[in-house]
């Protein structure tokens, strides 16, 4: 028949494709590159979304009573803008462009640029490099904390006693040498600085 010579013609064609694939069988496999492991840096906590006010946040603060108890029509006749935003509507101002980030007085105090209360000692300031002024502790019962979970996150938020205005928020366990190990991350705006220190003692 026409088709009796095909067929030993395809086995002889089929042989060497038979070997080939048996040889590529034996061959070693090709070594797979080792995974790259990257170590994840330091994050900055309320970088990104959070230069903009947070005033619906899930905060105790909102429901608490201070001795300052203005309301926001008196606060924005005393208050700039920007100190509203941040002071009363929890805002947060850009890092590395606050007055006091860099601000290392040997001695005085800041006090709430809201109602003028007392919070922080020179002698709390560190330098964290963080961009925002940061204070290892407080001058006692000068601020209170509250629970955050604003932007999918649970922080500390700190605001003063005295009138309930935003600070910012507390830090705990970053390694910084300082006696506390806590990081208090202020907003310039949030605070003034006067250099004596009688009043914070």
């Amino acid at each position: 028949m026409r088709f009796q010579g095909l067929i030993p013609a395809l086995r002889i064609f089929a042989l060497p494709l038979r070997s080939h694939s048996a040889r590529a069988l034996q061959r070693p496999p090709l070594p797979i590159p080792s995974a790259t492991v990257l170590k994840a840096g330091p994050t900055i906590p309320f970088l990104g979304a959070l230069f903009g006010s947070s005033a619906k946040t899930e905060s105790q603060s909102n429901n608490m009573s201070y001795p300052d108890q203005r309301s926001d029509d008196a606060w924005q006749a005393v208050l700039s803008p920007e100190q509203f935003q941040i002071l009363r509507q929890k805002g947060t101002e850009r890092p590395f462009t606050g007055e006091y980030d860099a601000h290392y007085p040997s001695q005085g105090v800041y006090n709430c640029a809201g109602c003028d209360a007392p919070l922080y000692k020179a002698t709390h300031k560190f330098k964290s490099g963080c961009g925002w002024p940061a204070y290892f502790d407080s001058i006692p019962g000068a601020v209170t904390r509250h629970t955050d979970r604003s932007f999918g996150m649970e922080r500390t938020e700190i605001v003063c006693s005295n009138c309930g205005g935003h600070l910012g928020h507390v830090f705990k366990g970053e390694g910084y040498p300082t006696p506390t190990d806590e990081r208090h991350c202020v907003n310039s705006v949030s605070l003034r600085f006067k250099e004596d220190e009688g009043q914070g003692k």
